[in-house]
Formats: C-alpha cells, sequence, structure tokens
C-alpha cells in the first residue's frame, strides 16, 4: 500500500490526473480517496475538488470508483489477486474469475493457460481457487500465473438444469447463462437439490481438473425457463436487484395514509392533467398551463408541474426510505417494471389519478413572450386529475382528430401554445439533438415476443419532456439559491482524447468538427444536420453518441452538457427515482413545508448516496440490456439462416457487432468468418482493414447479414456477413455529399459451415443517459 505523505504542493493543491493513475497502480488495488488526499497533501475546500476530479476521471473511463470510496486501475484488477476457475475453453486453458469483484458490468477475462496449470502439483481445475499474478493483454483481458492454491472456490452462477437418466452418479447437467462460461456442470446426485428438468438454479462449482468433467451443486432454485418472464427473472438475479419487498416495508406501506389539508393549497379545481406512455401505471406528473394573468406579462404563461407527494409518505430513515435508497430506482424491462417503491405507495397512494384527490409537490412557474422563465415558487397542494391521457390522445386532441370536452382541448391548446415559447427559448439554448430512435419490445400474455415496433415521437412528448426539463431547472436554482446541498444530475464534457479520435475519424468520411477542447452540443448539432442532409444522420448519431460521458449523479455540480444547462436535478420523478425523493426533501426544508424535509444526517450523507444511486442506474441499465437480448434472441431463434439488413455498431480486435434495423438486436460477426484474409483492427478508426485487399468494414457502414445462431438462454446473436468490404480508401470515389458514403456491396459466399466461434461478451452500447 503506497500511502506516504507527500506534503503540500507547489502550484496547483491538487494532483494530476497521471498522477493519480500512478499512485492507484502503486497501491495494489487498496487505495481510497482519504489515501490520496493525505499522500497528496490535499486539505479543506480542495478535497471536495478532488472528489470532483475523481468522479470526472471515473466517467471518462481512467479510474474505477469502488464501493466503499476505494479507488482502482480501470479495468480494475490489483496485480496480485485470488481467482476462482470456473471453467475451460477450447484450447484447454482455464478461464477465471476474481473473487472480489464487485463491478456493474462482466468481470474481464482471465486465463490461466494450459501449459502454465501443468506446472503446478496437483494442476488446478474447475471449482478451485488459486492466488495468482495478473498481466495484462491488452483488449483480452489479463494472463494469470498461480502463485499458490488456496482452496475450492465459491464461484455462484445462474444455469438451466437439465435432468440426466442415463448415468447413475449424475442427477443432471447445470447449462450456465452466462457468455463466457463454455461448459457445461456435471451436478451429482444429491447435489440437485430438489431441482427439476429446465429449473433456473444458482450453482456453486465443485473441484473438477484438467480436461475432466466440470462439477457443481445446486444452491438454490430461481424459477423454470418456461415460466413466463424467464429472461427476465435471469437479467434480474444475475444483476442482484432486489424484487420482494420486505415484510416490514410492506407493513409500513400497508398503514399509510393521505394527508389532509393542513399547509396544502387547494388546486383540485384547476383541470391539472396527466400524460403518459399508453401503458402508464403510475402517475407521477400532471401539468398544467394557461396565459398569464398579469397584465405586466402580456403573451406569457403560467404553468404548474405537479408531482406526487412522495416524501409525506417515505420519511428519512423509515423502513420504506431504506429499502428504496437499496433499489436506487424502478427497473423498467420488456415484460415488468419492478418498482422502488411497493404497489401501495407506487400504483395507489402516490399515483395522480384521474378524478381522485392526491397530494402533490408543485412548481409554478411563470414564462415570458419569450419563453425566457422569470420567476418560479414550490408549494405543497392538493390536486384531482381532471383528464388522464396518452401522448397519441394528446397529439389527436392537439391536431384535432379526437374530441375532448372543452375544458380538456383548451387546457391541450395551452400546453402546445406554452411550449411553442418554451422552444423558441430552446432553440437559443442549443441542447445535443441526437433524438434516436427507440424500439419497444411487445410481451404477449404467455411471455413470448410478438413483436418489435418503434416508439412513436410526437410533439406531445416534447411538450411533456420540456415542462420536466423546466421544473427540474427550477428545483436546482432553488435549492441553491437556498444554500442547501442536493444531489445534481450532470453530465460533463467530453473527454480532449475521446473529441480527438472522433475528428480523426470524421474526416475519413468527410466531416469536420471545430478543432477546440471548448466543443459545445451547438457543434454537434450542426454535425448532425449536415449528416442528415447525407442521409447518414444515425451513423453520425452513433460517433456523436460514443464521444459523450455517462450522465451520473453528483453532490458536487459540473453542469449539463447535454442539455447545455448550468445546473440542473431530478425533481420530477420520485415515485421511481431515489434521487427525486432526495430533492423533494430539501425543498421541503427550504420552502418551510414541513417537518418531513431534508435531515442533516440525510445531506451528510449526499455525496454517498449520489454515488450510490448512479451505480443502482447502470444496474438497471445493464438488466434492461441483458432481458431485452434475451428475448430478442428468443424471437429470432425461428428465423436462423434468414438475411436481414443492419450497421454496423462497435469494431473490435475480434470482430464486429452488427445492430439490426428492424428489431434493434445486436449480434456479433467472428473477425475470422469474415473471409480468406486476415484484418488489421485500427482502433482510432473504429474499422478493420484486410491485409491483402485493403477492404474495409467500419463504425456505421450498411451491412446485410445472415443469422447463423441465436441463444435464447445467453441472449447471444451470431451473424454472418454477406455484403463485401468498402473498397481501400484510397481508390474510393469521392461521392457526393447527397449520397451516402457507406454503401452495402453484392453479397459473397459466407462461412456459415466453419466451426463454432468462442463467444464473447457483447459490446456495452448503452445509451448515456443525458436527462
Amino acid at each position: 500500500m503506497v500511502n506516504k505523505k507527500r506534503g503540500p504542493r507547489e502550484g496547483s493543491p491538487l494532483p494530476t490526473k497521471k498522477e493519480i493513475v500512478d499512485y492507484i497502480a502503486k497501491s495494489d488495488g487498496a487505495a481510497t480517496r482519504r489515501d490520496l488526499a493525505r499522500a497528496f497533501g490535499v486539505k479543506g475546500d480542495d478535497r471536495a475538488k478532488l472528489r470532483a476530479m475523481l468522479r470526472e476521471m471515473d466517467d471518462a473511463g481512467d479510474i474505477d470508483l469502488k464501493s466503499g470510496k476505494r479507488l482502482a486501475a480501470v479495468g480494475a484488477l490489483p496485480p496480485v489477486a485470488p481467482l476462482d476457475i470456473m471453467s475451460v475453453d477450447e484450447d484447454g486453458g482455464l478461464l477465471c474469475m476474481p473473487v472480489n469483484w464487485r463491478g456493474d458490468g462482466d468481470p474481464p477475462m482471465i486465463t490461466l493457460s494450459a501449459r502454465a496449470a501443468a506446472k503446478q502439483k496437483p494442476p488446478p481445475g474447475v471449482g478451485d481457487r488459486v492466488l495468482a499474478r495478473l498481466k495484462p493483454q491488452g483488449d483480452d483481458g489479463y494472463e494469470a500465473e498461480v502463485i499458490r492454491a488456496i482452496g475450492k472456490g465459491a464461484h455462484r452462477f445462474l444455469a438451466v438444469f437439465r435432468k440426466e437418466t442415463r448415468h447413475q452418479k449424475s442427477a443432471g447437467r447445470a447449462d450456465p447463462v452466462e457468455r463466457r462460461a463454455r461448459n457445461s456442470f456435471t451436478i451429482d446426485r444429491g447435489d440437485e437439490r430438489g431441482a427439476k428438468d429446465g429449473d433456473l438454479v444458482w450453482v456453486e462449482t465443485k473441484n473438477a481438473r484438467g480436461y475432466g468433467p466440470q462439477r457443481g451443486r445446486v444452491v438454490d432454485i430461481a424459477g423454470h425457463i418456461d415460466d413466463a418472464g424467464a429472461y427476465s427473472v435471469l437479467a434480474l438475479a444475475n444483476r442482484g436487484i432486489p424484487t420482494d419487498f420486505p415484510q416490514s416495508v410492506l407493513a409500513e406501506a400497508g398503514k399509510a395514509h393521505a394527508p389532509d389539508m393542513a399547509d396544502r393549497e387547494d388546486l383540485r379545481e384547476t383541470p391539472l392533467i396527466t400524460i403518459d406512455p399508453d401503458d402508464a401505471k403510475d402517475h407521477d406528473d400532471a401539468v398544467f398551463a394557461e396565459p398569464d394573468p398579469d397584465p405586466g406579462n402580456q403573451g406569457g404563461y403560467r404553468i404548474l408541474v405537479a408531482i406526487a407527494d412522495v416524501s409525506y409518505f417515505v420519511r428519512t430513515g423509515s423502513a420504506l426510505d431504506k429499502e428504496a435508497q437499496r433499489r436506487g430506482n424502478s427497473v423498467y424491462l420488456p415484460d415488468r417494471v419492478v418498482p422502488m417503491l411497493p404497489e401501495r405507495l407506487s400504483n395507489d397512494l402516490c399515483s395522480l389519478r384521474e378524478g381522485e384527490d392526491r397530494p402533490a409537490m408543485v412548481a409554478e412557474m411563470v414564462l415570458n413572450n419569450r419563453g425566457v422563465k422569470t420567476r418560479h415558487r414550490f408549494f405543497r397542494a392538493m390536486i384531482r386529475s381532471a383528464a388522464k391521457l396518452s401522448y397519441t390522445q394528446a397529439q389527436a386532441i392537439r391536431d384535432e382528430r379526437l374530441e375532448a370536452s372543452s375544458d380538456i382541448s383548451t387546457l391541450v391548446g395551452h400546453l402546445f401554445s406554452a411550449y411553442a415559447l418554451r422552444k423558441e427559448e430552446r432553440a437559443k439554448r442549443a441542447p445535443l439533438d441526437l433524438d434516436l430512435p427507440e424500439r419497444r419490445v411487445l410481451i404477449d400474455d404467455t411471455g413470448r415476443v410478438k413483436g418489435v415496433v418503434k416508439r412513436d415521437r410526437f410533439d406531445a412528448h416534447r411538450v411533456i419532456e420540456e415542462y420536466m426539463i423546466l421544473a427540474n431547472i427550477a428545483a436546482a436554482e432553488f435549492l441553491e439559491r437556498a444554500r442547501l446541498p442536493l444531489i445534481y444530475r450532470v453530465h460533463d464534457q467530453p473527454d480532449p482524447d475521446h473529441l480527438d479520435g472522433m475528428r480523426d475519424y470524421l474526416k475519413t468520411l468527410g466531416y469536420s468538427l471545430i478543432n477546440s477542447d471548448a466543443v459545445r452540443p451547438v457543434h454537434f448539432n450542426q454535425l448532425l444536420k449536415i449528416a442528415a442532409d447525407r442521409e447518414q444522420k444515425e451513423m453520425i448519431s452513433e460517433v456523436v453518441l460514443r464521444a459523450q460521458r455517462q450522465a451520473i449523479y453528483a453532490s458536487e455540480n459540473v453542469g449539463h452538457f447535454g442539455l447545455n444547462l448550468p445546473r440542473y436535478a431530478h425533481f420530477t420523478s420520485p415515485i421511481r427515482r431515489y434521487a427525486d425523493l432526495t430533492v423533494h426533501r430539501a425543498i421541503t426544508k427550504a420552502a418551510r413545508l414541513g417537518k418531513d424535509g431534508q435531515s442533516e444526517k440525510e445531506a451528510a450523507a449526499l455525496d454517498d448516496i449520489a454515488e450510490q444511486i448512479s451505480n443502482y442506474e447502470r444496474r438497471a441499465i445493464a438488466a434492461e440490456r441483458e432481458a431485452t437480448d434475451r428475448y430478442l434472441a428468443d424471437y429470432l431463434a425461428a428465423h436462423e439462416g434468414a438475411e436481414f439488413d443492419g450497421r454496423i455498431r462497435g469494431v473490435t480486435k475480434f470482430g464486429l457487432f452488427v445492430s439490426l434495423d428492424e428489431t434493434g438486436a445486436d449480434g456479433f460477426i467472428p473477425i475470422r468468418l469474415l473471409g480468406h484474409e486476415r484484418y488489421r483492427f485500427e482502433d482510432e478508426m473504429h474499422r478493420l482493414v484486410g491485409e491483402q485487399s485493403g477492404g474495409v468494414y467500419r463504425l456505421g457502414q450498411v451491412v446485410r447479414v445472415q443469422l447463423a445462431e441465436a441463444t435464447p438462454l445467453t441472449g447471444g446473436l451470431r451473424f454472418n456477413m454477406l455484403s463485401a468490404p468498402l473498397p481501400p480508401e484510397k481508390k474510393r470515389k469521392q461521392k457526393s455529399s447527397k449520397h451516402k458514403t457507406s454503401v452495402t456491396n453484392k453479397p459473397r459466399k459466407t462461412s456459415a459451415a466453419r466451426s463454432k466461434p468462442k463467444r464473447r461478451g457483447k459490446k456495452n452500447n448503452a445509451k448515456p443517459r443525458a436527462d
């Protein structure tokens, strides 16, 4: 452990990013924030700057902020670590899992070669635990060198149990759902613990040597593979997302009751309405707009955004509060929602149901005739939603394609008119305008996919989105003026190194980006406008998306790059996000709206809470992606051999990730199946180049592929490439800006008959949440 104090620094009070990375690398993975501050003599207010710097480096992928404020080098394993041996690859090498892995995603690949394993006496096998030195192997993960055996491992993994009747000693086998576990595990009689054929089981590895049978024992049963929603169960269990509420939490929710009118304004006669997706079950926001009655604000509008008053029901330190913080957010999967709060609250007392009295926290905002917010205030109220509309209905009323009462029609008209003013102001602010298409996986009553549809996006969506953003801005401004600590929603500027790589890549496509680190969203928008004219907006949007950092929660403000805002906080969804609940409590304290406001203990813990709920948000995104991948693989399994149009979404040294146009499903093409020549991976150019022909497969390229294999259990898809590579760069003619520069070439013979490649984890293409 390196923690020698270096004393005050000359010049800058903070270490450089390189010094931080070097320090962590020398600490063998045991460094903490406190160690770092002590080592570089960082004191007082500079500690907050150091924390912000570390979060920025974590967001950029330079380091990994672990739980408990521990620091690790990115990718993130120490030079020496205990490993559980979990599988054998096709070459006889042993695949290992770090014992103490706590990351949000999959752990890095660790391989112990068959030759290195054979040097040990006795040689280690699946189920063993060893202490090993780890040597980084670039994108290939790590190579392990055993120091000594330290006993039997206890790696647990999810699998499907298959009953075995042919062998007397064997009860069956367990097929892991992890993509990197290439082998089945034998379950001896007595170790199946009542598991039946097709059960989803948690398995613990047992000892197995070399190439012999790999054994495990069932430790728990999670469900059955044929159950409706099994793929969601797999995703939730794999990510450790709690699904059942403790009895104490349910009991507390059952005792909850609505408040009286004390200290609340009565808005029950004000026709606030909810506008949500067609299938929404909870309604946490209602809106109202009218021309401002103030004669001094001609042409302006008064807007009310009423949000379910969750903080009234969920008090700091209560069982409900602790459980909500443990979950961090609701999780939305194709077939279900795993709520942050029990149904008694999320779908009842805190849902702004039509025609029912509900307590709300209200943001009242006034716009002038240019769409600029001139003032705001927050108060508690009792409301009664006048109507429950879907986005489709609200748009149809606006377009006079759907009849509604005169009051509702007038209100919808005012909502759109106020938005028109706000739209002008938004255009001047120029937030990042990716507007990528979204798809929805439709699940039938049996739990199977019945189709995939693109989500319609109307002006009605943009109206509600803009009102929510406006209320979130007001919340951040209000709490800053009150000088109360809060959790911000932050989205930092793109990393300069990432921008340099992006510029180099864009040049090869005939685009240019301002050569400055002070890039703004408007510069990306200009790029996207040119791409739209060239019919390449989706491809360039992918490139712009990759340059963005992840939006996170933080108690220190660095602004919101995507929205081009100096301050921003989540206020509008406390039913499904814990961050919003903390903001409601802070507003309650700042505006003196009750005794259930922010406590000193919560205020002191906001830094840790922000870090925790950011991790939980990433966990929820990963679970959503896993479940969707499995459902789509199941849906496409009946179409093996079929051909599809798609686009290259990822380029690696191992091959290409392709996203299908119709369903959005992602699959992999191993590099060795691209043709008879070797391909060179050019990382910064996001492309593979044929060493003999010079032909190119590049990011964003339109291609046609054949589905070779679908594996619903792991969510994996493997494609064969049908499109020829693009011609070499120097031979390619310059095309008109009105035509695509990525083209689909004539199909050629595939390599489908070759042996199946090793499976590798899919590239993480999750969108950064810049909201």
